[in-house]
């Protein structure tokens, strides 16, 4: 894996400009989707703004950190936290006009965040020269690591826990973008079909309700 110094400058793959703006756009809707979950278990502003921080940047900071890219984007770069902040505003400043938010939407949002991180995170590892396990590990990770913090600070337990084929998901989706890669698909259409397979997976789970086996408890 190439040195951290070289985080911001991939040396092949998805333009940095590409990865830049998939990762910006997955911020936001994380954030938004966090801010939304915030307002419906009654938090105040303050706790709904730490809530779309939270969700907003979680999983690229993990992913940031075990790629050694320190100090991690979302710390480096004002546009991260900007826009985790500006979507927290925007929940705060429509939720009371819109009313209560329908659980469809959040869904929807959720799956999109984690689609759009699974990508950018698979990418981002592929384009440091991370082997090919690594990068399907951190895609998914990426994806699933600020909802599992948002559901932290509720003090629930994680989606990814209990969701309906939920990491999975975002396995599936860093899968589909590691086999378009390897078979020679252009990196922005492999990673667009990741998005899809990935984003797709999740909503078919929730709208038909696939589960995976529970283990029976003692």
């Amino acid at each position: 894996m190439r040195p951290a110094s070289m985080v911001d400058a991939p040396a092949r793959g998805m333009p940095l400009m590409l990865l830049t703006a998939g990762d910006l756009a997955g911020t936001l809707v994380f954030a938004v989707e966090g801010a939304l979950t915030a307002a419906r278990a009654g938090l105040d502003v303050f706790g709904v703004l730490v809530l779309a921080f939270a969700t907003a940047l979680g999983g690229g900071l993990v992913r940031d950190v075990l790629l050694g890219a320190v100090p991690p984007l979302a710390i480096r770069d004002w546009r991260y936290a900007t826009t985790a902040f500006g979507g927290g505003v925007l929940v705060v400043l429509v939720s009371g006009p819109l009313g209560q938010v329908p659980p469809t939407l959040l869904l929807a949002l959720d799956a999109a965040g984690l689609a759009l991180f699974t990508v950018t995170g698979a990418s981002k590892a592929l384009s440091l020269g991370a082997p090919a396990l690594t990068a399907l590990l951190l895609g998914a990770m990426t994806g699933v690591g600020g909802g599992t913090l948002r559901d932290l600070l509720l003090a629930r337990v994680p989606l990814v826990l209990r969701a309906d084929v939920y990491a999975v998901a975002a396995l599936v989706g860093a899968g589909v973008l590691l086999v378009a890669r390897r078979v020679g698909v252009p990196a922005v259409l492999a990673a667009s079909l990741g998005a899809v397979a990935c984003f797709g997976l999740r909503m078919l789970a929730v709208l038909l309700h696939w589960r995976l086996p529970s283990v029976p408890g003692q």
